[in-house]
């Protein structure tokens, strides 16, 4: 019970921190330059990430359905790999440089994406970590209980960063 109230904690200070550090990294002034990297690259990058993590949720998905929890881990564990190493390249690149402007006709459909995107990715942190450790600590019912909802969310989050990076593409400089 000690450990698990410490687990809860962590969870929550990671998830109250990452988007706080996302913003202040994307708002800064100044922009930062990490080791030699070439940011413009990122953005294809993340979404070949975002891709790879939407095509193995659905096959992990697919796995719990088949009752192969071995496999279902496994996609899972990489799928969650994935959305870290994301995470590190996004905040790369947004505060290495400037955000594109979305000059296309269908903003409004453009924005509901990037809105929506935005807002569940923030959403879905603690509901993945909380899954994952009621996963690893072998509460299978809490795990079941909270992936009903992880698993849309993070799904979508994917999905849509994919449309959005799709729609943006175009005017990136």
């Amino acid at each position: 019970m000690k450990n698990e109230n410490l687990f809860k904690k962590i969870i929550i200070v990671i998830s109250i921190l990452v988007p706080i550090l996302v913003a202040i990294l994307l708002f800064m002034p100044t922009k930062i330059s990490f080791f030699g990297i070439n940011p413009k690259i990122l953005p294809h990058f993340n979404a070949i990430i975002n891709s790879l993590t939407s095509i193995l949720l659905f096959v992990a998905f697919i796995m719990i359905k088949l009752k192969n929890i071995r496999l279902h881990k496994i996609f899972m564990m990489t799928s969650f790999i994935l959305g870290s190493i994301f995470l590190v390249s996004y905040i790369i690149y947004h505060s290495s440089v400037e955000s594109a402007v979305y000059l296309g006709d269908n903003r409004a459909f453009y924005l509901f994406f990037l809105i929506t995107h935005i807002s569940l990715s923030i959403i879905v942190v603690p509901f993945v970590l909380f899954a994952f450790y009621f996963s690893l600590s072998n509460q299978i019912k809490k795990h079941k209980k909270i992936v009903k909802y992880t698993f849309p969310i993070w799904l979508y989050v994917s999905i849509s960063g994919v449309i959005v990076y799709l729609m943006i593409s175009p005017y990136y400089v």
